[in-house]
């Protein structure tokens, strides 16, 4: 690949993560370097210099394809945008859980750094598959830049981060969170820079950043309630509830997280996610 243009700099998070991502975890990467050229090309696909890289980097996306296709289980997550997105958010929330367990338990360094920013770029990737991210999903991903930001300071100025949420997050800090989204500095004397956020003296954790959303199972409804669903979210036609078009996208969802799930056979998510979505269904809520 050529150099990447100065005026395509904000896909360099994208293509980084590829990068690191290219031989333990090929579809990954492959989703990220497809969000990263989907986004240059709405930042500039017409200048000689930044189309050259676009189709290279097209050209390079079509290999992937096609080497990936040979393995028929691969074939479907790169073929599917449906599965890919689920794989790509399972894949930021194991990065992120693995980066706040790190946080709490005060093991402080680069690579619990990488590993929050990692998984704040995956679900930027994840959102481009959909036409949104869920409420936990955009927290966590919050969250996890925020925090990439705050150790990245305190350990560039020689002070001891405090673990886990910390104070509050203004208004502020949010402009500067989204600022610093366009990623790791371009240096090649270091593997990984977080984006840089202007601090005055020591370094000092902000306002307030969203908390972690525990993931928890959810309380079964009483057997009543889920075998005779109450008339206000009765369908007569077809026995279901009368659902928005939030709701039915939510059940389309959980069927997708239940799909990623059985893929790596884990069948306690899967039948969990599966049960999530039968009830909303009959019932209107989860």
């Amino acid at each position: 690949m050529a150099q990447l243009p100065l005026k395509l700099k904000a896909i360099q998070p994208f293509l980084k993560v590829a990068n690191d991502m290219r031989k333990k975890d090929p579809v990954t990467a492959y989703y990220c370097d497809m969000h990263a050229m989907q986004t240059g090309m709405k930042i500039d696909s017409k200048s000689p210099e930044c189309k050259s890289y676009l189709i290279q980097l097209m050209t390079s996306l079509e290999k992937q394809k096609a080497v990936l296709s040979v393995d028929p289980e691969r074939k479907e997550q790169v073929s599917s945008e449906v599965v890919g997105e689920a794989l790509i958010e399972e894949q930021a929330m194991k990065l992120f859980s693995v980066a706040d367990a790190k946080d709490r338990s005060s093991d402080f360094g680069k690579n619990v750094v990488r590993l929050f920013y990692t998984s704040s770029v995956l679900f930027d990737v994840a959102e481009g598959l959909c036409e949104e991210l869920g409420e936990e999903a955009s927290h966590h991903r919050k969250y996890a830049r925020w925090k990439a930001t705050y150790i990245h300071n305190c350990l560039k100025n020689g002070e001891t981060p405090q673990p886990g949420p910390v104070g509050g997050l203004d208004d502020s800090w949010e402009d500067e969170l989204e600022n610093a989204a366009a990623g790791p500095s371009t240096s090649h004397q270091e593997s990984y820079a977080p984006p840089p956020v202007p601090t005055a003296g020591p370094a000092q954790p902000p306002a307030e950043p969203p908390k972690p959303v525990a993931r928890s199972k959810p309380v079964e409804p009483a057997p009543s309630s889920y075998e005779d669903p109450t008339p206000p979210y009765s369908d007569p036609q077809t026995g279901g509830a009368e659902l928005t078009p939030m709701q039915f996208n939510q059940a389309q969802k959980l069927c997708k997280y239940a799909t990623s799930a059985i893929m790596y056979q884990d069948i306690p998510t899967a039948v969990d996610n599966l049960e999530k979505c039968i009830r909303l269904l009959k019932t209107g809520k989860e």
